[in-house]
């Protein structure tokens, strides 16, 4: 042993001078001086004797050096714990960060082309040679400089050495030396062991070279091999981004050839219209030609059969002249026409070719104005006035050419008109309604042109108009003016004047309802259609900007529902950037109605979003209204903006991962019941408010995601299914049938929407349900519905053959996985409780939801009697069960009455403890019917729990007896019916009838809780039975039980005190009992004393001094009990209405106010929790019969 002891503390002294802990060496020579170890103390005793390194002086500064002190030790230690919280903090952070990396690598990685592998295995094969070379050429005293990690192992084991070897001034000094470490905190690594430096002393006389050698190149193996990982990783990222680069610049090659395809085609359509009008315009052409020829003809018969018209027919030749030169001029346009229509192919020159062509059909339409006015051979006169008017019109048209229309141009300039001047020429008679005809086109001209001038000016007009106009229209009636506000901002040219017009559109109603929004997001969105994006983008969304801290909740919905609506007039970009904004800040806002809006709106948005760069953002606000503390946000988040973002994100399994962890999140972060450690209740946690609806919405979005999970559990099913695949997407189908789930067992294969159920949400709600206390009925009847519906969507094998086994585990009963993968089986037996505290939880939290939610399910009513009866009858049975156990079997079986479908069961099985031999059973039946009372209507209380009850308080056993009082007084609590309240009179005096001490208190105890719930009836009843019990005389030996007799007495009145009593009965039992009690001072407490002496001078309207007199009637003195309680008395003077006669008394009695008495007593009597179980009572559903 001595040999071993030298051999370490050689060791120590080598590992201190190489790691130069010069401090630490020279504290272990002193210790190991003191102690007479002199032997090993020679090599220290030599290095510091030596003065070339160790001067005398450096020598005398080490002996003052300070002294470890604990305090000091103690703060720093608690400093560096500080520390050491924020740092595992943010590791915490840092490894989430990496985890989200990694995922996003990997997703990136896969769906990037594999063109990477070549040069992989290139650079493998490379780094293989490398290694291989450098592993021979390795020797095993090159170990290169010591690791952090290596060196905090050390330093930790040489520290735990020199605390084992009472080293402890050289353990301090050496912890004070080693500045950079924390050596209280060892990490759980592999050299962390108990006694490590023997153990590396025996370790490294056991190993051999060869070992140690391999050991170390397979370490620097390893790290090589990252280093070229990350390498690796590194080019593979910038490969990824310059194929990025790529691809946009291929999609702007793309788009561009796109814009010069449609530029030639654009072209190649005009060159085609040009070409057609050339076409007309040369068949009108000729047409002018033949009409001039005939003209001509015309004219020279005129001349020869009217000579004496010879002034008027130079007149004509002149006007004919007239019509050549202009016909000349027509054919000099129509030729540079040509001209520039045989380089049409320029784009540049198509605007002028359009002018050319205006001013050609212009000439037409002159040439055939002139032609038409000249056709009249008969009038003389006449045909002089056309004349005159057709150059009048044709000089207005000359100065005004560019007001006629391009449409009326179309019209005049057809080859309909030719034709019918043709026929004319050889009909005469015909003429006069086509020249009509032609003076109506021309007015029609005019007046479209003016009508387009005066459309401009009454926009103006309007636009000036409508602001003034609005503030004085009844409200109800304002939608009628939208079209013309609409009309103003789409055709007015001023952008100041639309944005005026723009937002008096916005604020046209200054509270707008549900159907006047509707109306106005109407007309903004065909607004929005008519005037494109970039006009919604700068006039209509600026509008969201200014409204969206508006004082009225009503203009701030209409901003969300633009949100939802103008998305999609606008450009991509600005969707997912700007508007997303507007609904985040949205989203934050007061009103519950505008969160609602959001929730609506941004689910409309979410499709027309151009990528998922926003998707976490999205994700952050969907869960933020889903936990929004009003029920209609939640309700709008659930089933419209929860389905929006898993269609769009496509992220179902991120957002079930988010959702479990926020739902343990939310519970464990409230305090638990206990601090005591180590006790059940200090597992189960206390929730706020707040806390607990954050729960139940969670829950209840897990419900409404699970045809999700279902219908990706199908789709991404390995195996084939016999089944059709329409078929298997309704809910509660076959698909997964037994099987397909032997399939799933035997040929375990990664089903990932399959695995996720039973891996990770079943024991993710085994675990929240361990944490709940028993009140959180709410939140486990929503875990209920939840397995319920995995139940109706899974099928009942999936129940049979994984969910059953699953929460039998959990409970600790045994049962068979083998329906369950090898690779799953461990974590599902993980659930297992194994300590007593986790079985007495598992019995408490998990057992209430395993008969409700699995043995619940439709179809399961067989095994779930045989499980129950299992439980309540041969369970309790057994002689070692706890009696915390039964009370929490109890509750189970009461959670399982909360479905009412499951009350058959469970009386069946009641019923059978009841009529058993057993004491314990009958007890614990009384307790079970006692708690399930408040879960069953009237027709089941008097058909069931009554008989039940009447048998259990016929039973020879006091304690079955005594157990039953208390489920009577429950019943009294809950119920109102007459014929319940008989019975249970009948009940309470074939108790009192026993004159047992513990009867009686029992049943004055069962009958206050139902004091402030039930009716006048029992509360007279109660009140009679403590006047007859207080006026018995009891024996003054048992002191314990005369108080304990008059406190179940006090609180009685008490709570009577706190109801509406008839005078009748307060003048007849409330106030003698009361002087029953006051006979027995000793037997009083102090309060109670002082408590029905309030009573009784307020109750009968008195001083204390006129009661005292009262008093000292019944006890003897000469004084008449009529005088206080008879008509003369006070209280009968309170009841009638005549005058009250003088009565005698030595003071006079102030009236108390009546108003008060009821509220002062209730305080008094400090029954505030009687009144809001009261309350409670009344917002559960009536059950009870009138």
């Amino acid at each position: 042993m001595d040999v071993e002891k030298s051999s370490l503390c050689n060791c120590v002294v080598n590992f201190l001078l190489e790691e130069n802990y010069l401090l630490t060496a020279f504290e272990l020579l002193h210790e190991l001086l003191d102690d007479g170890r002199d032997a090993q103390a020679i090599r220290l005793k030599e290095l510091f004797a030596d003065t070339s390194q160790f001067p005398s002086d450096q020598i005398s500064r080490f002996n003052t050096l300070r002294v470890a002190d604990p305090q000091s030790l103690l703060e720093e230690k608690e400093a560096l714990v500080e520390k050491l919280a924020l740092s595992e903090y943010e590791l915490r952070l840092a490894e989430e960060d990496i985890v989200r990396l990694k995922t996003e690598l990997k997703k990136r990685a896969e769906s990037s082309p594999d063109d990477l592998s070549g040069s992989n295995i290139d650079v493998s094969v490379e780094n293989g040679h490398t290694l291989q070379q450098g592993k021979r050429n390795t020797s095993f005293s090159d170990l290169g400089p010591l690791k952090d990690s290596e060196r905090k192992d050390l330093n930790c084991a040489l520290k735990e050495y020199l605390l084992l070897a009472g080293y402890r001034l050289t353990a301090m000094t050496f912890y004070e030396e080693v500045t950079d470490q924390d050596l209280d905190v060892w990490q759980n690594t592999p050299a962390c062991v108990p006694d490590a430096l023997r153990h590396y002393y025996y370790q490294y006389l056991s190993s051999t070279a060869e070992a140690a050698e391999e050991k170390i190149s397979l370490i620097r193996e390893n790290e090589s091999l990252l280093k070229t990982n990350e390498k690796l990783n590194s080019e593979k990222e910038s490969l990824l981004k310059s194929k990025d680069v790529a691809d946009g610049q291929i999609t702007a090659l793309t788009k561009s050839l796109e814009a010069l395809h449609k530029d030639l085609k654009d072209r190649d359509i005009l060159i085609h219209d040009l070409k057609q009008s050339l076409e007309r315009q040369r068949k009108e052409l000729n047409d002018c030609r033949a009409e001039i020829t005939s003209l001509k003809m015309h004219i020279e018969g005129s001349r020869s059969s009217r000579h004496w018209v010879s002034a008027d027919f130079d007149q004509l030749q002149s006007q004919s002249e007239n019509y050549q030169t202009q016909i000349k001029s027509l054919q000099m346009e129509i030729d540079s026409l040509k001209a520039k229509n045989s380089v049409a192919e320029n784009p540049g020159e198509s605007i002028n070719c359009e002018k050319e062509y205006t001013q050609t059909e212009e000439k037409v339409v002159e040439i055939h104005e002139d032609r038409a006015v000249s056709s009249h051979p008969i009038d003389v006169a006449s045909g002089i006035s056309d004349v005159e008017d057709g150059e009048c019109l044709q000089t207005h048209e000359e100065t005004q050419p560019q007001e006629i229309s391009h449409e009326t141009l179309e019209v005049s300039s057809n080859g309909n008109s030719s034709v019918e001047n043709d026929e004319n020429i050889k009909h005469d008679s015909e003429s006069p309604p086509e020249d009509g005809r032609i003076i109506i086109k021309l007015d029609n001209q005019r007046r479209e042109t003016a009508s387009e001038n005066m459309g401009l000016e009454t926009i103006q007009i309007l636009s000036d108009a409508l602001p003034k106009i609005v503030p004085y229209v009844l409200i109800n009636h304002r939608e009628e003016l939208l079209p013309l506000i609409m009309c103003a901002i789409e055709r007015h040219p001023d952008s100041s004047t639309r944005d005026s017009l723009t937002h008096t559109l916005f604020n046209l109603i200054k509270r707008p309802d549900e159907q006047q929004r509707r109306i106005i997001m109407d007309a903004c969105v065909s607004l929005a259609k008519n005037v494109g994006e970039m006009r919604t983008e700068s006039e209509l969304l600026p509008q969201c900007w200014e409204q969206i801290n508006h004082m009225y909740e009503e203009r701030r919905m209409l901003v969300a529902q633009s949100c939802g609506e103008l998305a999609d007039f606008v450009r991509p970009e600005i969707r997912d950037s700007l508007i997303l904004s507007i609904v985040q800040q949205l989203v934050e806002d007061s009103a519950t109605v505008v969160r609602e809006a959001a929730a609506h709106n941004l689910a409309l948005l979410l499709p027309l979003f151009p990528n998922m760069d926003k998707y976490f953002k999205v994700e952050e606000l969907m869960f933020q209204l889903v936990c929004d503390p009003s029920g209609v946000v939640v309700e709008t988040s659930l089933k419209q903006l929860v389905p929006a973002v898993i269609n769009w994100g496509n992220k179902l399994d991120h957002i079930l991962q988010v959702l479990l962890s926020h739902i343990v999140g939310c519970s464990q972060r409230c305090p638990p019941v206990s601090g005591v450690e180590g006790s059940v209740e200090s597992h189960l946690r206390v929730l706020g408010e707040r806390e607990r609806w954050n729960v139940d919405v969670l829950l209840r979005m897990l419900t409404e995601m699970l045809p999700f999970v279902h219908q990706k559990a199908i789709k991404m099913c390995p195996f084939p299914s016999p089944m059709d695949p329409l078929a298997t997407s309704e809910p509660g189908s076959a698909f997964f049938s037994t099987s397909l789930l032997e399939q799933y067992t035997g040929e375990y294969v990664e089903w990932p929407a399959f695995d996720w159920l039973h891996v990770e949400c079943l024991p993710v709600l085994i675990r929240l349900a361990c944490l709940l206390p028993q009140k959180e009925d709410n939140l486990r009847n929503r875990m209920t519905k939840f397995l319920l519906a995995v139940t109706e969507r899974f099928g009942d094998h999936y129940l049979t053959h994984v969910m059953l086994p699953v929460f039998l585990v959990a409970v600790g009963d045994t049962f068979d996985l083998k329906s369950i993968p090898l690779a799953v089986q461990s974590r599902i037996k993980g659930l297992r409780p194994k300590t007593v505290v986790a079985e007495r939880l598992a019995t408490m939290c998990v057992l209430p939801i395993l008969l409700a939610g699995i043995l619940g399910a439709p179809g399961r009513h067989e095994q779930l009697a045989e499980y129950l009866r299992k439980l309540l009858v041969q369970g309790i049975m057994k002689e070692d069960q706890p009696i915390n156990s039964n009370a929490e079997i109890i509750n189970a079986a009461r959670f399982l009455c909360t479905f009412e479908e499951h009350n058959g069961i469970v009386f069946n099985i009641l019923w059978e403890m009841v009529v058993s031999a057993n004491v314990n059973l009958k007890i614990s039946a009384a307790n079970l019917l006692k708690v399930l009372v408040p879960y069953i209507d009237a027709k089941l209380a008097s058909t069931h729990v009554l008989p039940a009850l009447v048998t259990l308080g016929s039973d020879q056993n006091l304690n079955v007896k005594y157990a039953s009082i208390d489920a009577f007084g429950a019943v009294a609590q809950h119920f109102k019916s007459d014929m319940i309240i008989d019975k249970i009179r009948v009940q309470m005096d074939s108790f009192l009838e026993d004159g047992s001490h513990e009867a009686t208190i029992a049943v004055v105890r069962a009958l206050v809780v139902a004091v402030p719930h039930t009716t006048d009836r029992l509360r007279d009843y109660l009140l009679s039975k403590i006047f007859q019990l207080s006026t018995i005389q009891t024996s003054g030996s048992d002191v314990m039980r005369r108080r304990e007799r008059a406190n179940a007495f006090c609180e009685s009145i008490r709570a009577l005190d706190a109801t509406d009593l008839p005078a009748t009965s307060v003048r007849d039992f409330l106030l003698p009992a009361i002087q029953n009690l006051f006979k027995d001072p000793d037997s009083l407490d102090p309060a109670h004393k002082e408590a029905l002496e309030i009573i009784m001078r307020e109750r009968s309207g008195g001083t204390f001094e006129t009661l005292s007199k009262v008093m000292g009637a019944h006890l003897g003195i000469a004084s008449s009990v009529s005088s206080f309680f008879g008509e003369g008395g006070l209280l009968g003077k309170k009841e009638s209405g005549d005058p009250p006669e003088p009565v005698e008394s030595p003071k006079a009695v102030p009236q108390t106010p009546v108003e008060d008495t009821r509220f002062r007593r209730i305080m008094r009597g400090s029954f505030t929790d009687m009144i809001m179980g009261k309350a409670k009572s009344e917002e559960t559903p009536n059950r009870q019969s009138n």
